[in-house]
């Protein structure tokens, strides 16, 4: 069974960069035709998709955020890893990674934008 465990800061100061990071155990980020999302969720707001890596190391990302999110991979770790670029308090939530294939979601970390 495939876990998978955020880490990361708490909080961040405004204008700063959030980097998260995703350990995945169980199964590999390498496995082919696997993919691993980055998903948030505002207070009081639903659930955003932020962005993906693929088992191949290609990423997409949301348009809306596209211009400060960065997705990469340590296959070394088993770990994939967001960076999300001058941050604002609109950019606080609950940060979650996701194995939408396999349904599999981590536990979300909170991340707050304040100074």
């Amino acid at each position: 069974q495939v876990q998978l465990q955020e880490s990361g800061p708490g909080l961040v100061k405004p204008s700063q960069t959030l980097s998260l990071t995703c350990t995945v155990s169980g199964g590999s980020i390498t496995t082919r035709y696997y993919a691993w999302s980055w998903i948030r969720q505002p207070p009081g707001k639903g659930l955003e998709w932020m962005g993906v890596i693929v088992y191949d190391g290609s990423t997409y990302y949301s348009p809306s955020l596209k211009s400060r999110t960065s997705i990469s991979r340590d296959t070394s770790k088993n770990q994939f890893s967001l960076q999300l670029s001058s941050v604002t308090p609109e950019d606080t939530a609950v940060y979650y990674c996701n194995a939408p294939r396999l349904g599999s979601w981590g536990q979300g970390t909170q991340v707050t934008v304040s100074s």
